[in-house]
């Protein structure tokens, strides 16, 4: 499972000019499954966003994390961070998990995160999404 994590001050997701996700202050992470993934490595990894401190604290250091700040969580599905890019000028998503197995471990990781977090947001699995927002440092991580 990869995962691009970035700290903003407001997001959004749209498809057909419609809002199906949005937060303020918080994190909006694009994610993208690999074949050997199952629930457990999405259960770790949401774990893992949720406590991750990349906000900052009274002194300015990154030591907060999305649970303190009682920020929103955007998740964006992109199977394109699973691509094996590294020969030729194109990439090739033989690296990727199928959409089959995308879309499963995408809900678990939707339903997961709504038990665990009240602020949570998403795109759609398979869609054109838009995607806005408005990038805070420019903070961003990518977690596998």
């Amino acid at each position: 499972m990869i995962v691009l994590l970035q700290r903003v001050r407001q997001a959004r997701v749209e498809i057909d000019r419609q809002i199906v996700g949005q937060i303020e202050q918080g994190l909006l992470v694009f994610v993208g499954f690999e074949p050997n993934d199952d629930e457990d490595i999405v259960s770790k990894q949401l774990e893992r966003l949720l406590n991750y401190r990349v906000f900052a604290d009274s002194e300015d250091k990154m030591n907060l994390s999305l649970r303190d700040v009682a920020g929103g969580l955007l998740l964006v599905p992109q199977f394109t961070l699973a691509a094996d890019t590294n020969r030729g000028r194109r990439p090739s998503f033989t690296t990727a998990a199928t959409p089959q197995r995308g879309i499963k471990l995408f809900d678990y990781l939707m339903s997961s995160a709504a038990m665990s977090y009240a602020r949570v947001a998403s795109g759609q699995f398979g869609a054109d999404m838009q995607v806005y927002l408005q990038n805070d440092g420019p903070v961003t991580f990518l977690l596998k």
